[in-house]
């Protein structure tokens, strides 16, 4: 079992849904309005008269197999828009109950 988290501009939340759905993915976390900056060229996140945007957040475990695939997409997804800004992360989960 892997756990991604995808950290994503508030914009993309509908095709981030819709990627997780296509994907067979039924179950994650999410967290709204969360802030941040891009460690890299990222812009600020933070919802002040600045800096106007959010990020929203989502943990989810999917099957081994099913975690590349998905990393890819949601790759594919930051290169078409960089400016949004959407990070995932994936690890190796080693139990669960």
């Amino acid at each position: 079992m892997k756990a991604i988290f995808i950290a994503y501009n508030q914009a993309y939340y509908e095709e981030i849904a819709a990627l997780l759905n296509d994907n067979g993915v039924k179950g994650f976390t999410e967290w709204n309005e969360i802030k941040g900056h891009g460690s890299e060229t990222g812009e600020a996140h933070y919802g002040s008269h600045a800096w106007p945007t959010l990020n929203n957040a989502i943990l989810t475990f999917v099957p081994d197999d099913k975690a590349e695939g998905i990393l890819n997409q949601l790759h594919e997804k930051d290169l078409k828009t960089l400016e949004l800004g959407l990070r995932a992360f994936c690890w190796t989960i080693e139990s669960m109950i």
